[in-house]
C-alpha cells in the first residue's frame, strides 16, 4: 500500500512540475493564456433613501 502512494505522490510532483514547466514556456510555443482585453459596462441602480 505504501508503494502506491509513493508512486502517486511521485506522479503529483512531476504532474505539478510539469504544470509549471507548461505556464512558463507554452507562450513561447504559441500558447496564449492572457485574457482577453475587452471593457464591459453596465448600468447599476443605486436605491438610496
Amino acid at each position: 500500500m505504501f508503494t502506491v502512494i509513493k508512486w502517486l505522490f511521485y506522479l503529483a510532483l512531476l504532474l505539478g512540475f510539469a504544470l509549471v514547466v507548461y505556464a512558463y514556456l507554452g507562450p513561447w510555443f504559441g500558447v496564449d493564456f492572457s485574457p482577453p482585453l475587452t471593457e464591459v459596462r453596465s448600468p447599476v441602480t443605486l436605491d438610496v433613501n
